[in-house]
């Protein structure tokens, strides 16, 4: 099991002085991690999402992280493809460059987007957003080559042209999409590339997706130069040695990242202060978390709690056979220092048992 941190940037009440220190905040935070040992920093891409996710420019916050750091990989969690957002030839510029820099490090995650805020605001067609990302999906690994690229298709028209740097990995970094639902990395192994799984299912149910992943993976015809068998899945995180206080800050935190994501992705185009709840969760329901968290009718969403807790619910995800856990710990209500003693926490009392 591999252990990564994911940041979505949130800032809730945002201020510009507050979306100052939280940048500030995310770079200690992902130094913390390398010096650890964690795996990756997963960063995503969002537009206009206001509270939810600041990371309009997740290009420049991964390359200030790769700079301050030495060890930890350097994921895109995801770049958006469809080309209103990012032309296919800047992406393949971008990811090389960063990939150069950072000593072959980058993990390259793609996504189309889902939000009406950021589809509207970019003018995108919505109804091709999965044609777009398929053929930019199916261009990029080929722009890597030493040797002159040229594409004739259904959006682009591109003629022969070199397009540099070419990446430090080899072939190429190791590509992977996002999965808004476990049933859709069946279509993502089917490309050969990884899953960034963002759903939470029971731990059967989460198992039978895994395996129809590989049983995908193991058919395919890989759209890259080589296959990324790998499936990850996000949680939301906070381990301390206390576990009522990990279970208060840290059920809190998950409350208001998944109300966030709601109020963005419930189909509507909303605009403004996000009406989420950022108080803790009454006594009652704290108690009942801590009594159903690990009971096999529980969903797998979350690794809150202390170390011993925190080993349990790892455990039901590595019986799953999720490869990686891609742990929210940064939202809007969770204190930067909680987050660093979470870090820490985990990476001494948790890792050590998976490794």
């Amino acid at each position: 099991m591999k252990f990564s941190l994911f940041f979505e940037m949130q800032v809730a009440d945002s201020t510009p002085e507050k979306e100052a220190r939280l940048f500030q905040d995310s770079v200690q935070q992902a130094r913390l991690a390398d010096e650890i040992g964690y795996h990756c920093v997963w960063e995503v891409e969002h537009h206009g999402l206001y509270e939810y996710s600041h990371s309009s420019a997740p290009e420049v916050f991964l390359a200030f992280v790769a700079a301050k750091t030495s060890r930890i990989r350097i994921g895109h969690g995801c770049t958006l493809l469809p080309h209103r957002y990012n032309h296919p030839i800047r992406i393949a510029e971008r990811i090389a460059t960063l990939d150069i820099l950072s000593g072959g490090r980058v993990n390259w995650g793609t996504a189309r987007s889902g939000s009406r805020v950021e589809q509207e605001a970019f003018e995108v067609d919505k109804s091709a957003l999965y044609d777009e990302w398929r053929e930019a999906l199916e261009m990029i690994p080929r722009m890597w080559k030493p040797e002159p690229f040229s594409y004739k298709g259904r959006f682009f028209d591109i003629p022969p042209t070199y397009i540099v740097p070419t990446p430090l990995q080899k072939p190429h970094p190791p590509i992977f999409a996002a999965c808004s639902k476990p049933e859709d990395a069946r279509g993502v192994g089917a490309l050969g590339i990884g899953a960034l799984n963002l759903a939470t299912y029971r731990g059967d149910v989460l198992a039978g997706y895994v395996r129809e992943y590989r049983d995908a993976i193991a058919a395919s015809t890989p759209i890259g130069s080589t296959v990324t068998n790998h499936f990850a899945c996000s949680a939301a995180c906070l381990v301390l040695p206390d576990d009522q206080e990990a279970c208060r800050h840290g059920l809190r935190g998950s409350m208001y990242f998944t109300q966030a994501l709601l109020h963005y992705y419930r189909g509507e185009r909303p605009v403004g202060a996000i009406p989420v709840r950022k108080d803790f969760l009454p006594d009652d329901y704290v108690r009942d978390f801590g009594r159903v968290r690990h009971t096999p009718q529980s969903q797998l969403s979350s690794v809150i709690g202390d170390p011993h807790a925190a080993r349990e619910s790892v455990q039901r995800f590595a019986d799953a056979g999720v490869d990686e856990l891609m742990l929210v710990m940064q939202t809007g209500t969770t204190p930067h220092e909680l987050i660093m003693e979470s870090i820490k926490t985990l990476g001494e009392k948790v890792m050590p048992y998976f490794a």
